[in-house]
């Protein structure tokens, strides 16, 4: 069987006319891409819905991306994303579903020719340390939107929904804050959205922080790295330096994009063993419920003190806890993510 697997991809690209061969690449959603601009292109692993190696694909008019958590499970977040997918009653052929795998050396999927991160640190954004060194886990995320804007690939490509859930989710609060694509993709005719469940922290912009009467800067902090990224600015990875942009232009990009947060009504145990409990998380409030509200009111916070309208939406999710599973499987969230798709009675 893993054989066959690793032969599918190149069958599907010499005979791709077949469709016999295309329903054989159906059935095995784990293929390596090319992504990443000419002269610095690189192979990533994701598991998706479609065949990638077909050259180019003009059925395809949404894609949905969904990123794994902390055990780097992509499989797992695929099937998640597949029964996404049907409860919404998406149309399959004009659905691309794409779950990107970050990898560490001592994974069974690893390979020299991917980029391999250090343990967690992909999820921080930073650049993968063996393998294909130096792309970090955001500029893997450009290359992996500008693969589905490109085109070449989709012609009739028109929207494009990331996922992340839990260490995923860290990661995309980060992305959707400070990558510098969305604009350029919209002026394209590709609106991106972004999904946030259950992280563990948030990004702040400024050194305040929830206190009992409101936000503000924290006086004799306990935590003097508090305010240091990824919690805060202070040592911000080049991928934002680059962009020389202070914490209110970075707040005003932010607040235009198409951000949705969502955590399940009983995440909230303060000894979860997936808990960040460094202070500087913990700064943020006690538990993941917690944080993200306390993420929520920051952003009006911001919002009235920079003058800045801010129509981020979130909801919480009756009775789940931290299971994407639970979330992504609640009628509520395929109603929210999918208004147009039929689901079972709400919760």
């Amino acid at each position: 069987m893993e054989m066959t697997n690793r032969l599918l991809p190149l069958a599907c690209h010499v005979l791709a006319w077949s469709l016999a061969f295309i329903g054989q690449c159906l059935a095995a959603p784990e293929q390596v891409i090319q992504i990443g601009t000419d002269g610095q292109r690189y192979p990533f692993l994701v598991f998706a819905n479609q065949p990638l190696q077909i050259t180019q694909d003009e059925r395809i008019e949404q894609a949905v991306v969904i990123l794994h958590g902390v055990r780097r499970n992509a499989d797992h977040y695929f099937a998640i994303g597949q029964t996404l997918l049907e409860r919404a009653q998406l149309p399959s052929r004009q659905t691309l579903l794409l779950a990107p795998n970050f990898l560490v050396p001592t994974d069974n999927r690893a390979r020299n020719d991917l980029p391999l991160w250090r343990n967690d640190s992909w999820m921080h954004g930073e650049p993968a340390g063996f393998g294909r060194v130096g792309v970090s886990a955001f500029q893997a995320l450009d290359d992996i939107v500008g693969y589905l804007a490109d085109r070449e690939h989709f012609p009739a490509l028109k929207r494009i929904t990331l996922i992340g859930h839990s260490a995923g989710a860290q990661l995309m609060q980060r992305y959707a804050m400070l990558n510098p694509q969305d604009e350029r993709l919209r002026q394209a005719g590709v609106a991106v959205r972004y999904v946030i469940s259950s992280p563990s922290s948030y990004l702040y912009l400024d050194a305040s922080r929830p206190q009992p009467q409101g936000f503000a800067p924290l006086t004799a902090p306990k935590c003097p790295t508090y305010n240091h990224y990824r919690y805060g600015l202070i040592g911000s990875p080049a991928y934002l330096l680059r962009q020389r942009l202070n914490g209110k232009q970075l707040f005003q990009r932010y607040a235009a994009r198409d951000v949705t947060y969502l955590v399940g009504s009983d995440d909230n145990d303060p000894a979860n063993r997936r808990l960040d409990t460094s202070c500087g998380a913990e700064l943020q409030g006690s538990n993941r419920l917690e944080r993200q509200l306390n993420y929520r009111a920051y952003e009006q916070y911001l919002g009235e003190r920079w003058g800045v309208r801010v129509n981020h939406r979130q909801f919480q999710v009756s009775g789940v806890g931290h299971s994407a599973t639970g979330l992504y499987g609640s009628p509520l969230t395929v109603r929210k993510l999918f208004p147009g798709g039929k689901t079972q009675p709400s919760d």
